[in-house]
């Protein structure tokens, strides 16, 4: 399994690439994968937030490889174990959020890479009364047997009101 390391300069064109693809890549007739299009990156996106919709975070924790780093929006502590990953969202899960991507950027770096970055919209409950969240992300995937999965999660909340 490689492992992905992205500079800040290589995440700021970077778009991100969400993990689960239901409409898996194209195969040459050798049987090699050939890259997947921008938008069946695009739709990684779909899989990962009807996993968050399952209220199941062992389910959304299924769509991280097991080396992933998540940096999270409602938390300051990065989260680089599957422990440390099914914990985040057990509690981000009582605010039953659905997202919806506003802006997406997506990089196809070969076959098994991807990059999808850009924006998004969490709808969320707290408290019992509904509320909105625009954060920025980084979804960086890796095909890995056979399987897209997310290597690196990047969310933070926008710094300025729109």
């Amino acid at each position: 399994m490689r492992k992905h390391f992205i500079g800040a300069a290589g995440l700021a064109g970077a778009a991100t690439l969400l993990v689960g693809c239901s409409s898996a890549p194209a195969q040459t007739a050798a049987g090699t994968d050939v890259a997947p299009t921008p938008e069946q990156v695009k739709a990684l996106f779909a899989d990962w937030n009807n996993a968050l919709a399952t209220g199941d975070a062992q389910k959304v924790a299924d769509r991280y490889a097991p080396n992933a780093v998540l940096l999270p929006t409602v938390s300051n502590q990065v989260r680089s174990t599957r422990a440390e990953i099914v914990d985040y969202f057990e509690h981000f899960l009582l605010n039953k959020p659905s997202g919806e991507i506003l802006d997406s950027h997506v990089a196809v770096l070969d076959a098994d890479d991807a990059i999808d970055a850009g924006t998004y919209r969490f709808s969320l409950t707290q408290e019992g009364k509904p509320s909105t969240v625009d954060a920025r992300y980084t979804f960086v995937y890796e095909k890995i047997g056979g399987k897209w999965l997310i290597v690196n999660h990047h969310s933070s909340a926008m710094p300025e009101k729109a």
